[in-house]
């Protein structure tokens, strides 16, 4: 199974492209994991985590409309890793999730 839920903040407005007259959104989530205290007594500071989110049609139309950098949003999706070459032949490997529900949440912790 190939699921993934994440819930976190929108770290900028999405940029929408069209590929064959479909819509398709990208932007970034930032999740966090809070400070805590590890079992010896050690700290562990905060860690935030970037994710790429992909969405496509009538998402994408909607992240086009709503979607704003500091939203707070729920997204539920697949893992899917592309990988490319650049002009100069340097590989480049990307993780994404590509989006299949999400949910636009009311701003706080």
């Amino acid at each position: 199974m190939n699921k993934a839920i994440l819930c976190g903040f929108v770290g900028a407005d999405p940029t929408i492209r069209y590929v064959e007259s479909r819509p398709v959104a990208e932007f970034s989530l930032a999740t966090r994991e809070p400070a805590r205290t590890g079992p010896k007594g050690n700290p562990i500071p905060e860690r935030t985590e970037w994710h790429r989110i992909v969405m496509w049609d009538a998402n994408a139309e909607f992240a086009e409309k709503y979607i704003r950098k500091g939203a707070r949003l729920l997204v539920e999706g697949q893992l899917r890793t592309r990988i490319w070459e650049d002009r100069a032949a340097i590989k480049h490997t990307v993780t994404e999730i590509y989006v299949s529900t999400f949910e636009l949440l009311p701003k706080g912790q």
